[in-house]
Protein backbone atom coordinates (compact mmCIF):
# COMPACT_ATOMS: atom_id res chain seq x y z
CA UNK A 1 0.00 0.00 0.00
CA UNK A 2 1.08 3.38 -0.64
CA UNK A 3 0.80 4.55 2.58
CA UNK A 4 3.14 1.75 3.94
CA UNK A 5 5.80 4.05 2.23
CA UNK A 6 5.24 7.33 4.15
CA UNK A 7 8.48 8.49 6.08
CA UNK A 8 8.71 10.37 9.34
CA UNK A 9 11.60 12.01 8.40
CA UNK A 10 12.33 15.98 7.98
CA UNK A 11 10.07 16.64 10.71
CA UNK A 12 7.02 14.97 8.96
CA UNK A 13 4.56 13.22 11.03
CA UNK A 14 2.98 9.88 10.36
CA UNK A 15 -0.74 9.54 9.30
CA UNK A 16 -2.60 6.93 10.65
CA UNK A 17 -2.79 4.08 8.22
CA UNK A 18 -5.66 0.98 8.24
CA UNK A 19 -2.69 -1.60 9.39
CA UNK A 20 -2.31 -3.51 11.64
CA UNK A 21 0.39 -4.48 13.50
CA UNK A 22 2.38 -0.73 13.54
CA UNK A 23 1.51 0.88 16.81
CA UNK A 24 3.93 3.87 16.06
CA UNK A 25 1.53 5.54 13.80
CA UNK A 26 -1.29 8.00 15.05
CA UNK A 27 -4.00 9.83 13.71
CA UNK A 28 -3.47 12.90 11.69
CA UNK A 29 -6.05 14.46 13.57
CA UNK A 30 -3.89 14.08 17.01
CA UNK A 31 -0.56 14.88 15.26
CA UNK A 32 -1.54 18.18 13.73
CA UNK A 33 -3.62 19.11 16.75
CA UNK A 34 -0.41 19.47 18.25
CA UNK A 35 1.00 21.67 15.81
CA UNK A 36 -1.93 24.23 16.01
CA UNK A 37 -0.40 27.60 15.72
CA UNK A 38 3.23 26.28 14.22
CA UNK A 39 4.26 26.85 10.39
CA UNK A 40 3.46 23.59 8.27
CA UNK A 41 3.75 22.54 5.11
CA UNK A 42 0.64 20.06 3.66
CA UNK A 43 0.99 17.71 1.03
CA UNK A 44 -2.51 16.70 -0.20
CA UNK A 45 -4.74 14.78 -3.14
CA UNK A 46 -6.13 18.30 -4.40
CA UNK A 47 -5.13 18.92 -7.66
CA UNK A 48 -5.77 22.94 -6.91
CA UNK A 49 -3.37 22.56 -4.28
CA UNK A 50 -1.29 19.90 -4.42
CA UNK A 51 1.29 22.05 -1.92
CA UNK A 52 0.45 23.85 0.89
CA UNK A 53 2.41 25.95 3.38
CA UNK A 54 1.22 27.87 6.29
CA UNK A 55 0.33 28.16 9.81
CA UNK A 56 -2.02 25.63 11.09
CA UNK A 57 -5.04 27.56 12.24
CA UNK A 58 -7.25 24.75 13.63
CA UNK A 59 -8.33 20.93 13.40
CA UNK A 60 -12.16 20.32 13.96
CA UNK A 61 -12.12 16.25 14.05
CA UNK A 62 -16.25 16.82 13.82
CA UNK A 63 -15.95 18.31 10.44
CA UNK A 64 -13.23 16.30 9.79
CA UNK A 65 -11.58 19.88 8.07
CA UNK A 66 -8.43 21.91 8.69
CA UNK A 67 -7.66 25.58 8.52
CA UNK A 68 -4.41 26.87 7.01
CA UNK A 69 -3.37 30.40 7.06
CA UNK A 70 -1.11 30.82 4.12
CA UNK A 71 -0.70 34.71 4.07
CA UNK A 72 1.66 36.50 6.17
CA UNK A 73 0.09 39.71 6.02
CA UNK A 74 -3.23 40.48 7.51
CA UNK A 75 -5.85 39.47 6.41
CA UNK A 76 -4.19 36.05 6.33
CA UNK A 77 -5.53 34.11 3.25
CA UNK A 78 -6.94 30.53 4.67
CA UNK A 79 -7.68 27.47 3.06
CA UNK A 80 -10.26 24.84 4.61
CA UNK A 81 -9.60 21.57 3.58
CA UNK A 82 -10.83 17.98 4.06
CA UNK A 83 -8.74 16.01 6.62
CA UNK A 84 -8.61 12.58 4.38
CA UNK A 85 -6.69 14.96 1.17
CA UNK A 86 -4.00 15.37 3.49
CA UNK A 87 -1.23 13.25 2.69
CA UNK A 88 1.56 14.34 4.18
CA UNK A 89 2.63 17.26 6.13
CA UNK A 90 6.00 18.84 7.43
CA UNK A 91 6.31 20.54 10.66
CA UNK A 92 8.52 23.84 9.06
CA UNK A 93 8.41 26.14 12.59
CA UNK A 94 7.01 25.40 16.29
CA UNK A 95 6.44 29.27 16.82
CA UNK A 96 4.08 31.79 15.10
CA UNK A 97 3.22 35.35 15.26
CA UNK A 98 -0.39 34.12 15.48
CA UNK A 99 -2.27 33.35 18.24
CA UNK A 100 -1.33 30.36 21.03
CA UNK A 101 -3.19 26.86 20.93
CA UNK A 102 -6.48 26.41 22.41
CA UNK A 103 -5.12 24.65 25.18
CA UNK A 104 -3.21 28.25 26.23
CA UNK A 105 -6.58 29.98 26.32
CA UNK A 106 -8.00 32.63 28.72
CA UNK A 107 -10.36 31.82 30.08
CA UNK A 108 -9.74 28.20 30.09
CA UNK A 109 -11.88 27.05 27.38
CA UNK A 110 -13.46 23.46 29.38
CA UNK A 111 -15.56 20.90 28.09
CA UNK A 112 -19.27 21.12 27.59
CA UNK A 113 -21.83 19.51 29.75
CA UNK A 114 -24.15 18.08 27.27
CA UNK A 115 -26.47 16.53 29.69
CA UNK A 116 -26.98 20.32 30.97
CA UNK A 117 -27.48 21.50 27.24
CA UNK A 118 -30.51 18.46 27.10
CA UNK A 119 -31.95 19.94 29.90
CA UNK A 120 -31.98 23.46 28.81
CA UNK A 121 -33.72 22.40 25.23
CA UNK A 122 -35.74 20.28 26.83
CA UNK A 123 -37.07 22.66 28.91
CA UNK A 124 -37.40 24.96 26.23
CA UNK A 125 -39.35 22.46 24.38
CA UNK A 126 -41.76 21.89 26.89
CA UNK A 127 -42.32 25.65 27.05
CA UNK A 128 -42.94 26.34 23.71
CA UNK A 129 -45.55 23.17 24.06
CA UNK A 130 -47.17 24.89 26.70
CA UNK A 131 -47.21 28.39 24.72
CA UNK A 132 -48.58 26.49 21.74
CA UNK A 133 -51.37 24.76 23.85
CA UNK A 134 -52.69 28.13 25.06
CA UNK A 135 -53.67 29.34 21.54
CA UNK A 136 -56.63 28.02 19.93
CA UNK A 137 -57.09 28.59 16.13
CA UNK A 138 -60.66 27.58 16.10
CA UNK A 139 -61.75 30.88 18.16
CA UNK A 140 -61.97 34.46 17.44
CA UNK A 141 -59.19 36.92 18.57
CA UNK A 142 -61.79 38.21 21.04
CA UNK A 143 -61.93 34.85 22.58
CA UNK A 144 -58.47 34.29 22.78
CA UNK A 145 -58.05 37.99 24.80
CA UNK A 146 -60.46 36.80 27.30
CA UNK A 147 -58.52 33.02 27.63
CA UNK A 148 -55.49 34.88 27.72
CA UNK A 149 -56.74 37.82 30.61
CA UNK A 150 -58.59 34.58 32.76
CA UNK A 151 -55.31 32.72 32.62
CA UNK A 152 -53.09 35.54 34.14
CA UNK A 153 -54.60 34.96 37.10
CA UNK A 154 -56.21 32.04 37.11
CA UNK A 155 -55.06 28.01 35.94
CA UNK A 156 -57.10 28.04 32.52
CA UNK A 157 -57.07 25.34 29.47
CA UNK A 158 -58.63 25.29 26.22
CA UNK A 159 -61.00 21.82 26.09
CA UNK A 160 -61.85 22.56 22.10
CA UNK A 161 -63.68 25.17 22.04
CA UNK A 162 -64.64 25.61 25.65
CA UNK A 163 -62.56 27.25 28.36
CA UNK A 164 -61.49 24.95 31.41
CA UNK A 165 -61.04 27.54 34.47
CA UNK A 166 -59.08 25.63 37.60
CA UNK A 167 -60.45 22.09 36.09
CA UNK A 168 -63.63 22.66 37.46
CA UNK A 169 -65.81 25.58 35.65
CA UNK A 170 -66.18 25.47 32.13
CA UNK A 171 -67.23 28.66 29.65
CA UNK A 172 -68.62 28.26 26.60
CA UNK A 173 -69.28 30.62 23.65
CA UNK A 174 -69.21 33.83 23.21
CA UNK A 175 -67.40 33.51 26.75
CA UNK A 176 -69.23 35.66 28.70
CA UNK A 177 -70.37 35.68 32.66
CA UNK A 178 -73.38 33.70 31.95
CA UNK A 179 -71.78 31.20 30.04
CA UNK A 180 -70.12 29.96 32.52
CA UNK A 181 -71.15 26.91 34.43
CA UNK A 182 -69.47 24.81 37.24
CA UNK A 183 -68.60 20.85 37.35
CA UNK A 184 -69.78 18.33 39.28
CA UNK A 185 -68.62 18.89 43.21
CA UNK A 186 -67.51 22.22 42.67
CA UNK A 187 -67.38 25.19 44.89
CA UNK A 188 -70.23 27.62 44.23
CA UNK A 189 -67.75 30.26 44.90
CA UNK A 190 -65.32 29.50 42.60
CA UNK A 191 -68.08 29.77 39.86
CA UNK A 192 -68.96 33.10 41.29
CA UNK A 193 -65.24 34.68 41.06
CA UNK A 194 -64.76 32.69 37.62
CA UNK A 195 -68.04 35.03 36.52
CA UNK A 196 -66.54 37.61 37.98
CA UNK A 197 -63.63 37.56 36.42
CA UNK A 198 -64.71 37.22 32.63
CA UNK A 199 -67.18 40.42 33.76
CA UNK A 200 -64.29 42.35 34.19
CA UNK A 201 -62.61 41.43 30.73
Amino acid sequence: MADTKRQNAGGKFPIATPQVGNSSLVSVETAMTGAIGARIRLETTLSAHPVLEGTLFTVCPATNLVAIAISTTTPHTHHILPISSIVNFTLLSTTSPGPPPFGNALPQITPLDTAALLRRADAAVARMKELAARKNKSVSKEAQDIFDGLSRTLPTRWDGTNMVVNDGVVISAPYRAEDCRAGAGQHAGMLSRVKKVVSRI
